[in-house]
């Protein structure tokens, strides 16, 4: 079964793309797991609440990025390969190309040196298909801090805080993955409606024989 991942800049509709792509392989009779980077086991969890709120202002990059492959880690080893080795589809939002998005082009961090790190949390499991849902930033600026206002307790907006450049070259960032992979990596119009995204998704996956 296939492993499929969703990326894209702050606010671009990958939550909402995964739950549809769920539904869409349900329906279909394919049983699939969807879940999200980071995040996807208890420990896993808790990293998360220090990476994306207020717990996590101040790290520095370098830790930053240690906290996301050891979650990565945990997730590859207790989810997402277990579940392949049940014939399950595995979705999930945000992967190794959030990292280097992220952490190499967005911080600055080396890229070979990210790379590295995504290969051994991972153990070298790759995409069999990463759609990049790409939108301008201050588009998806504007969604995901409607989206966290709405929201009690706890806010996940340290990566919606900060400076706008950032995001651009996250988004630069993703948009050079998707050049030097491009049988892997699919973009996708990330301005359009919410099911006509969704029908675009769907058409890649019949023409991918996923």
């Amino acid at each position: 079964m296939p492993f499929i991942t969703l990326e894209g800049v702050e606010g671009s509709g990958k939550s909402t793309q995964m739950e549809l792509l769920k539904e869409y392989f349900e329906a279909r009779g394919i049983e699939a797991v969807a879940l999200r980077e980071p995040g996807g086991t208890a420990a896993a969890e808790r990293i998360r609440a220090i990476l994306l709120n207020e717990e996590g202002y101040g790290l520095s990059h370098m830790a930053e990025l240690f906290l996301y492959e050891a979650c990565r880690a945990e997730v590859v080893e207790k989810v997402i390969r277990p579940a392949l080795n049940k014939d399950r589809t595995v979705i999930c939002d945000r992967y190794t190309d959030s990292t280097i998005a992220y952490q190499g082009y967005g911080r600055g961090l080396e890229i070979k040196a990210v790379d590295a790190m995504n290969r051994l949390a991972t153990g070298g499991l790759v995409p069999d298909l990463t759609l990049l849902i790409d939108l301008d930033p201050a588009v998806g600026l504007k969604r995901a801090f409607s989206r966290i206002s709405k929201k009690t307790g706890a806010k996940e907006d340290r990566f919606e805080k900060e400076e706008f450049a950032f995001h651009e070259r996250v988004r630069n960032g993703y948009l050079k993955i998707a050049g030097a992979e491009p049988l892997r990596v699919m973009v996708i119009d990330g301005t359009k409606e919410i099911l006509s995204i969704h029908s675009d998704i769907c058409d890649i996956i019949e023409k991918n024989g996923l």
